[in-house]
């Protein structure tokens, strides 16, 4: 997950760093990827997510990272 400024949000530096992350067998989400383009128009004035698509989606991804840690910690220990 990455905001900027631009029109393309974090894309090539999250692909990069997907890249590195699954050469070096690490697990990763797959989905959703998050790149908050135009960033500045999706937080208010006090530093607030506004968005709401937004929010919905970062709601997804933190419920993948759970989902994905406790595959993990099943493989771990089993």
């Amino acid at each position: 997950m990455g905001a900027s400024v631009g029109n393309f949000g974090t894309a090539r530096a999250q692909d990069d760093l997907r890249k590195i992350l699954l050469a070096l067998n690490m697990p990763v989400v797959a989905q959703p990827e998050i790149m908050i383009c135009n960033a500045a128009q999706r937080f208010d004035h006090d530093g607030q997510l506004s968005d709401e698509p937004t929010r919905k989606m970062i709601r997804k991804l933190l419920c993948a990272l759970v989902a994905l840690q406790k595959s993990t910690l099943r493989v771990t220990n089993a």
